[in-house]
Formats: C-alpha cells, structure tokens, sequence
C-alpha cells in the first residue's frame, strides 16, 4: 500500500508565522530523504540565505554551521503534509537550483541520540 504523503506529485507546504511561503511538490525519494520541486512564494525570500549557508556548510563539512542554519530553520518555519496536518519534525534542505530534500518524524527528533 503506497503513502500518499509520499506519491509523486504530492504537496508538502512550508509556513512561517501561519503563511505559507514555500510549495514542495514530490518528485521522488531515497529513504529516508524525500526531493520535491520547490515554488516559493511571498515571505520566502528572507529564508533563501539560511538554506543557502546550510547547503554551504555541508558541502564544507562545517556540522557545527549546518546545526546552526537547522535550529534557525526549525524555529522558524513549519512544515504540513499535503493533506494539511503538521510535520512533527523535518529536517530540510533547500537547494539553489530549486530543489530540496528532506527527512521527516511523526515525533521530533531526539538529537542527543547520535
């Protein structure tokens, strides 16, 4: 039985402060990571440098940066499921060619568990 949340073509909708600033439209996975196409929209704009930082830290291998832009990004912004139910946790990364990829948990993650 497939996933809806998971089908191709699904919308994922990213919010800060109750306005949805982003469209995740699936285009496919690679367990556990998710990819969509991103529409941004109004409100976007003053996120796109913290997911272009994080995308920099980690293509340097700079963890302690990359956990930095994720506590900014988890502050911020939340996440629904296509039929408009909250993400408990995510863990999102937006691409600058208009990707993104992601993880995600019915139940926030327990970081000290590594």
């Amino acid at each position: 039985m497939s996933n809806p949340k998971m089908e191709n073509g699904a919308v994922w909708r990213l919010h800060h402060a109750g306005q949805e600033i982003a469209r995740l439209t699936v285009t496919g996975g690679d367990f556990p990571w998710m990819h969509a196409d991103v529409e941004t929209l109004p409100g976007f704009e003053e996120f796109r440098s913290v997911f272009a930082e994080q995308e920099q830290a980690i293509d340097d291998e700079d963890h302690e940066r990359s956990d930095a832009c994720y506590e900014q990004i988890r502050k911020s912004l939340t996440m629904t499921f296509p039929d408009g139910e909250p993400v408990a946790e995510f863990w999102l990364h937006i691409h600058g060619d208009g990707t993104a990829g992601w993880r995600w948990h019915d139940e926030p993650f327990d970081l000290d568990e590594q």
